[in-house]
């Protein structure tokens, strides 16, 4: 493979939307409902406060003169911690609702 072509193909795989993304983008009405129930969630009380602490957090960190760029401030059994947005979004060890969600292992 050429340089030319390798590149080309790179650049098409960054263009390339996710498959919910996908999915969201044609079908407008799913969109819609997933708008309404996502601002529905955020202003929960306990999101509320847990979206106060991080930003609390990220000032604090930022002031102190702490590199955060491309990190988020996650919620962890040990406090608030700072990781990469990807390994944070993604990630199903840090709270008890997702543990739970997932259920105990398989029984042979």
């Amino acid at each position: 493979m050429k340089l030319k072509e390798i590149l080309e193909e790179i650049l098409a795989k960054l263009n390339e939307l996710s498959s919910s993304a996908e999915y969201y983008k044609k079908n407008p009405e799913a969109r819609k409902k997933k708008q309404k129930y996502d601002a529905k969630l955020n202003k929960r009380p306990e999101q509320v406060k847990s979206r106060v602490e991080t930003n609390k957090a990220r000032r604090h960190a930022k002031k102190a003169g702490k590199n955060i760029k491309g990190k988020d401030a996650s919620h962890t059994k040990s406090g608030i911690r700072f990781k990469e947005s990807s390994k944070n979004r993604g990630s199903k060890s840090d709270s008890a609702g997702d543990k739970r969600a997932r259920g105990g292992k398989k029984k042979k």
